[in-house]
């Protein structure tokens, strides 16, 4: 059964969203704050945030900043009333990995969050001791090399501390080296939705991405294609 923690502090909201998704077959925790809902988080291994923005104590966006200061994986979706492309693109850059405004129907709610622990599914492998290394998990691309088992990333040698939506994204495209992928494509990919989700946000990411990775003004590796997408390639 999958653990999920509501950092919400609307108690009719909470009720409403538990009674749900334990219908649905899921082990709900529940925070009425939000240092609270980040103390919880550190301490015990849940699958799945759901997490207000207007909280007291502390806000949403510094939640989902302090649960990455130690959690890099663990999925986190916003539940914000501040519907704008500003607001919702801040929760993103704060290391949340989708969003939803409310109102919202739970239908919708629940299809979230099967696509987040879906995707975090597959992007994790539990971290055990590796005694070799094993070629199968290596990525390679000029000098960035992503191993898979380890989840460890290095350029040039040197270790790259990425979110786990930025490892997602550049797991995407290392696996397709040299094409050009649209904004629609890295939005399925990694976000798990076939639609705009009207904010910058793949932009957003792919920026935050060749800061950590493109700090060589002459060896580049993601470029921009002017009205198509970006592709992964040497300079």
């Amino acid at each position: 059964m999958k653990k999920i923690i509501l950092i919400e502090d609307e108690t009719s909201v909470v009720s409403f969203i538990k009674k749900g998704l334990q219908e649905n077959g899921y082990e709900v925790s529940v925070a009425f704050d939000g240092r609270t809902g980040a103390q919880l988080v550190k301490s015990n291994d849940f699958d799945l945030v759901i997490l207000d923005i207007m909280l007291p104590e502390m806000n949403g966006l510094d939640v989902c900043k302090e649960i990455r200061k130690t959690n890099q994986h663990v999925p986190i979706l916003f539940l914000t009333a501040l519907g704008t492309s500003e607001n919702i693109v801040l929760g993103l850059e704060s290391g949340g990995d989708d969003y939803l405004v409310k109102p919202f129907k739970f239908i919708e709610l629940v299809a979230r969050v099967k696509s987040l622990l879906r995707r975090s599914n597959n992007g994790n492998t539990p971290e055990i001791a590796e005694p070799e290394v094993d070629h199968e998990h290596i990525y390679q691309f000029s000098d960035l090399i992503l191993n898979d088992y380890t989840k460890k990333v290095t350029r040039g040698g040197e270790e790259i501390s990425l979110t786990s939506t930025e490892y997602k994204l550049l797991m995407y495209f290392l696996n397709n080296p040299e094409k050009v992928i649209s904004r629609t494509e890295v939005l399925e990919a990694v976000w798990g939705v076939n639609y705009e989700l009207g904010t910058n946000v793949v932009d957003v990411y792919v920026n935050y991405l060749r800061k950590k990775l493109d700090n060589q003004e002459d060896n580049k590796l993601i470029h921009t294609v002017i009205g198509m997408g970006y592709v992964l390639k040497k300079s």
